[in-house]
């Protein structure tokens, strides 16, 4: 257990991020305190679950927030105090954010500034803020560093680069250390079910044809969710002298989606699998440069594809039903 036991403000909580390091926050010995709308994005069945078994621990305090809604978050947090932010309320998907392009800017940047405006006068010593591997757009140089040019193609990750400007601002009027977290493509046992893995996963269980963007000519930089628990516990617990920093959150791996597709086909004797088009709001590779993050906090042991893979394979075949609803 950590020491000099410490509130800490998850937003997102019954997101897959936010959950998975609540669970952690809470075995450690924290006291956490959880928001989220349960938005319908994608299935409320996977995000009630999370909470359900988050509530095990008394530690645990929810409520059902939304951070485009100023006065339910004003008498939510007016009178609480924390010592650590994990802000990782958001809208999802670059796919849909040319859909619903308002609402990125309604939750991703309004609600940023909502979260931003209600702790500004309480002690907080960090302030973590999920952004994405979406800032950097299509480029052909890789790996991509933080401080190569940003040039999102698509509203999500435009919303995350405003994030991460107005970051930048309330880090000079506040004494708040400000941490960004440009995750790649993050992945494990209970993950988003819109996400490639689980979703190829949920289509072999129905028996139901998968399409494969692009016939799987694309690059992924994958990252296992419990070396992303690794990296947020070393963030949180180092002492770092910088105002307001980005950390590409990544393996600098990526790999091939025809590979992984024929793997998971191999695995779940699926073969059902058609190629569709490209969807204009993807990018045909991330490739992350983490050499940032590892110069600061050390070195990570990266947990390989295939190891991943298989652990979200032996808990899909032991959860159908949530998977499959």
């Amino acid at each position: 257990m950590l020491k000099n036991k410490k509130n800490i403000l998850i937003t997102g909580v019954a997101g897959f991020i936010g959950f998975s390091y609540a669970k952690e926050l809470l075995k450690k010995g924290y006291k956490v305190y959880g928001i989220d709308n349960f938005d319908k994005y994608y299935s409320l069945r996977i995000k009630r679950k999370r909470i359900k078994l988050l509530k095990k621990n008394k530690s645990f305090v929810f409520k059902k927030v939304d951070i485009t809604n100023k006065k339910s978050l004003f008498n939510f947090l007016s009178k609480k105090s924390f010592t650590y932010v994990f802000h990782f309320a958001a809208q999802p998907g670059v796919r849909y954010s040319f859909v619903n392009p308002q609402k990125y800017m309604d939750v991703n940047i309004n609600g940023f500034i909502n979260i931003l405006e209600n702790i500004k006068n309480k002690k907080i010593k960090k302030f973590f803020f999920a952004s994405s591997s979406s800032v950097y757009g299509d480029t052909n140089k890789f790996p991509v560093d933080e401080n190569q040019k940003l040039s999102p193609k698509n509203p999500y990750g435009i919303s995350k680069v405003v994030n991460e400007e107005i970051a930048s601002i309330y880090s000079l009027k506040t004494n708040t250390q400000f941490i960004g977290l440009r995750f790649f493509t993050i992945y494990g046992e209970l993950g988003r079910p819109d996400m490639f893995i689980i979703k190829f996963i949920k289509k072999a269980f129905l028996k139901k044809s998968f399409e494969l963007n692009n016939a799987g000519e694309h690059y992924r930089d994958f990252t296992y969710i419990k070396d992303v628990i690794i990296i947020l516990n070393k963030l949180l617990q180092g002492n770092f002298k910088f105002k307001n920093e980005v950390f590409n959150i990544c393996t600098s791996k990526p790999i091939y989606i025809k590979s992984l597709c024929n793997k998971l086909k191999k695995s779940l004797n699926f073969s059902k699998v058609k190629s569709i088009k490209i969807n204009k709001a993807d990018v045909l590779k991330t490739h992350g440069n983490n050499k940032k993050l590892l110069k600061l906090i050390g070195p990570i042991n990266f947990t390989k594809i295939d190891y991943g893979v298989k652990r979200i394979l032996d808990w899909s075949n032991k959860n159908k039903n949530l998977i499959i609803k």
